[in-house]
């Protein structure tokens, strides 16, 4: 049976984020910290954001950011995972606000498809191009339209307020290391530091789902 789960990244598979990591590997973490700070404040624009990590980040070549991504605090099985899903010819997709330069790596580990902010290092910063929490939803509504598969066959991990609209749009849902406005709408929640374990409340979701049908 085809299924679809789609990730978050910062706070879900990454314990942390992609800023701070990309930052604080390019000797700035200070500036990573100050425009987290400022964004959860409402303090500063999104593309004042992006353009304070283009700036830190500068010209940095694809092996430097390889080794930001390597250096990054991940959390425990997330290839297990990647690898379980398409053992079932299920599909795993993530879906980040992050840039896309560094989701995409996500790739390499298993993952279907990446999706993320169009940032590109050492080129002017396209006004607009933050990926939406809206757009969570019609990204996850194009690739079940593309793969024939029903919203309720598909489960989402999220962590925090850009998952809010897709926790609401679905059935099957895991908060991973969870704010409360996302553990209130999730169908499971999962505490700890191993991606699997999230993945097997998901996992349990569905099977109860087929039961009940």
């Amino acid at each position: 049976m085809p299924r679809l789960h789609v990730f978050d990244m910062d706070g879900t598979l990454l314990r942390g984020a992609a800023t701070l990591e990309l930052t604080r590997h390019f000797g700035d973490a200070a500036a990573g910290h100050a425009i987290e700070a400022r964004w959860m404040a409402g303090d500063i624009t999104d593309d004042e954001f992006w353009q304070t990590l283009l700036d830190v980040c500068g010209d940095a070549s694809a092996e430097e950011v390889d080794a930001a991504f390597a250096g990054a605090p991940w959390m425990a099985g997330i290839a297990d995972t990647f690898a379980d899903i398409r053992a079932r010819g299920e599909i795993a997709i993530v879906v980040s606000q992050s840039p896309l330069f560094f989701v995409r790596r996500l790739e390499g580990w298993g993952a279907h498809g990446t999706y993320g902010t169009d940032l590109e290092l050492g080129r002017p910063l396209r006004p607009g191009a933050t990926l939406s929490a809206a757009a969570k939803v019609e990204i996850t509504d194009a690739v079940l339209a593309r793969h024939g598969i029903a919203w309720e066959d598909c489960v989402a991990y999220g962590d925090s307020r850009s998952d809010l609209a897709l926790f609401a749009r679905l059935r099957h849902t895991v908060a991973v290391n969870a704010s409360p406005a996302i553990v209130e709408l999730a169908a499971a929640r999962y505490e700890g530091t191993d991606i699997r374990e999230a993945y097997a409340l998901g996992r349990d979701l569905l099977a109860a789902s087929a039961t009940q049908a």
